[in-house]
């Protein structure tokens, strides 16, 4: 009976971690800490391309999370009609952390590089990354995130 009990508690804790994961959230974990966003997702081409442009204001707590079908090489970013600051997060297939761009300039042209091999990119206010602490290495849950691939599943 007692290790029916705690296969059942173990149930219990796995479902209720599963119910956490939600697609209108990234979580992300390192030894700074925790951080749970409220996202906006950019799965389409059309949807990251427009992605925060024209916004006027963000919450600390909101952002976007574009998602692409596979690892891109070298996928850039740039601040073109996009009216508030942003950190810009990129992550792998693993929704590890391997280039950031914090405080990205309202209507910049620039190119911001993420690297290689980049699958997901999250943005957030402007100001957010560099408060918390987040930095490389840092991991990304979502639910989007292959949980064979993920260094933090859901």
């Amino acid at each position: 009976m007692r290790v029916l009990i705690a296969a059942f508690a173990c149930w219990l804790a796995a479902a209720a971690a599963w119910a956490e994961c939600r697609e209108d959230v990234a979580e992300l974990r390192g030894p700074w800490g925790q951080a749970r966003f409220r996202v906006e997702l950019a799965m389409t081409p059309e949807a990251r391309m427009q992605g925060l442009m024209f916004r006027e204001s963000m919450s600390a707590g909101a952002g976007m999370l574009f998602i692409y079908p596979q690892p891109q090489p070298r996928i850039g970013f740039w601040m073109k009609n996009t009216l508030i600051p942003l950190d810009i997060l990129f992550f792998d297939a693993s929704g590890t952390l391997r280039a950031r761009h914090l405080m990205a300039v309202p209507g910049d042209l620039t190119h911001l590089d993420g690297g290689s091999d980049i699958q997901y990119v999250l943005e957030v206010a402007g100001g957010v990354a560099r408060d918390m602490g987040i930095n490389l290495g840092t991991q990304l849950r979502h639910p989007m995130i292959d949980p064979d691939r993920a260094a933090w599943s859901c």
